[in-house]
């Protein structure tokens, strides 16, 4: 133990009470500060305003739940496996939150604050906006890689979060300067890319909660925090309308036998065998 003991300001217990963030648990936060507004105010160790609250809680509501993805699936799978471990289920879900699903919320969030740190000042109208997003657009395509944010693989029409969020952000005044970039990356993409995608929900999600001033690192805890609600939702419906012995057996009776394909090292230049 250091000398001044283990400082937080988060919470402490007492015999008598309970203290988080300053506050009294119990007559002061419980019945009185929402769960969303609560999750915020613990990774920020400040309360936000009503407009914050609102943004943020959208965002947890655009993140909660996608259908069957495959973090819903393995959540399913892992309860039939194991229906005495709810931990293991949801942690099984959890755990494929990544680069494909869930992920693209702090991926976009981060490229964003990346681009804004690299031009120094921001741009002040529309056109500046749109200049600085063909740049960054025109630069992703150059080195071969994608735009964080930018398509969907169902949505291709339009993600229906995305403008709805922007709505939201724009009603409480709280668009700044990554939701700014990230829809003139809508605007102007295609003169890049030659074809129109869609911003996708979670990429918005990523630039609202960096407009927030929500630390980068935790954005994608924020999206898992949204999608454990999700996947108790999931597991509740299992437990009702069960599927995941039919997803199972869908696999398990469609296999197929077939002869071993042995895994061949690449071979490096100039090696000698």
């Amino acid at each position: 133990m250091t000398e001044d003991g283990y400082p937080t300001a988060l919470g402490a217990s007492s015999r008598e009470s309970i203290t988080l963030l300053g506050t009294d648990l119990a007559r002061d936060v419980m019945g009185t500060v929402g769960f969303g507004e609560l999750a915020f105010w613990l990774a920020t160790q400040r309360r936000p305003t009503p407009g914050e609250t609102r943004v943020f809680e959208a965002v947890l509501a655009a993140l909660a739940d996608h259908g069957f993805t495959p973090t819903a699936i393995v959540t399913r799978l892992t309860w039939l496996s194991a229906p005495d471990s709810v931990q293991g289920a949801l942690a099984a879900g959890l755990l494929g939150g990544g680069s494909r699903f869930l992920g693209v919320t702090e991926d976009c969030g981060r490229f964003l604050h990346d681009v804004l740190v690299s031009a120094g000042e921001l741009p002040a109208d529309d056109a500046g906006w749109d200049a600085l997003a063909l740049e960054t657009v025109t630069a992703q395509r150059a080195a071969g890689r994608f735009v964080p944010g930018l398509g969907h693989h169902v949505h291709k029409d339009g993600d229906p979060r995305t403008p709805r969020l922007f709505e939201i952000a724009g009603e409480e005044g709280l668009v700044g300067p990554h939701l700014s970039l990230f829809a003139a990356i809508g605007r102007v993409h295609p003169q890049v890319l030659g074809r129109t995608l869609p911003l996708n929900g979670a990429g918005v999600c990523g630039a609202a909660l960096a407009d927030l001033g929500l630390p980068l690192e935790l954005l994608r805890g924020f999206a898992l925090l949204a999608r454990t609600a999700g996947l108790i939702g999931q597991l509740a419906e299992e437990l009702r309308h069960p599927v995941a012995n039919r997803v199972f057996l869908s696999v398990d009776l469609d296999n197929r036998s077939v002869p071993p394909d042995p895994y061949e090292p690449e071979t490096l230049g100039g090696s000698h065998g």
